[in-house]
């Protein structure tokens, strides 16, 4: 298994981690719940850790498919700018995540102001994330963009495998 590989497995994290933390903190902050509320923060460190694994690993995917034929290095630099930005917000998410755990715990007055922070803060990070994994599936299905993949000889594409 190589980076690529690992990329391909994490990328799904912070995306969704994002997603359901934010819909599960909604639920808590709706049902006043801590244990809800602490069950979200969870998902949102996970889903940093998850970003932060996703962004190690993609130099390495890079290095992987950059010389594959039909990839779009255009792509792989949007994808790759992206990233940055997601890293980032999951950072800041999972910063949030920790600060909100403490603080619900510790059962200090500002808890749900900082809940209701926590949440404008993951769907942020949600659609940061999910726009970098977009960015990222139109780097090998170029056919959702509208890129003709040009024909490659037989032997060609040997030499990659």
């Amino acid at each position: 298994m190589n980076e690529a590989h690992v990329h391909l497995l994490i990328n799904h994290m912070p995306i969704f981690g994002s997603l359901f933390g934010a819909i599960v903190l909604a639920i808590g902050i709706w049902s006043k719940s801590t244990t809800t509320k602490l069950a979200a923060y969870v998902l949102f460190f996970l889903s940093a850790f998850g970003g932060l694994i996703a962004y190690l690993t993609g130099d390495g995917a890079e290095e992987v498919v950059e010389n594959i034929p039909g990839i779009a290095n255009e792509m792989l630099e949007k994808h790759e700018d992206a990233a940055n930005y997601a890293l980032i917000a999951m950072i800041l998410l999972g910063v949030l995540a920790i600060l909100a755990t403490f603080m619900t715990v510790r059962r200090r007055e500002t808890t749900n102001t900082f809940a209701w922070i926590t949440l404008v803060v993951s769907l942020f990070g949600f659609s940061v994330v999910a726009r970098t994994g977009y960015l990222g599936g139109q780097i090998r299905h170029t056919e959702v963009n509208g890129y003709v993949i040009p024909d490659i000889e037989h032997e060609d594409v040997e030499e990659f495998y």
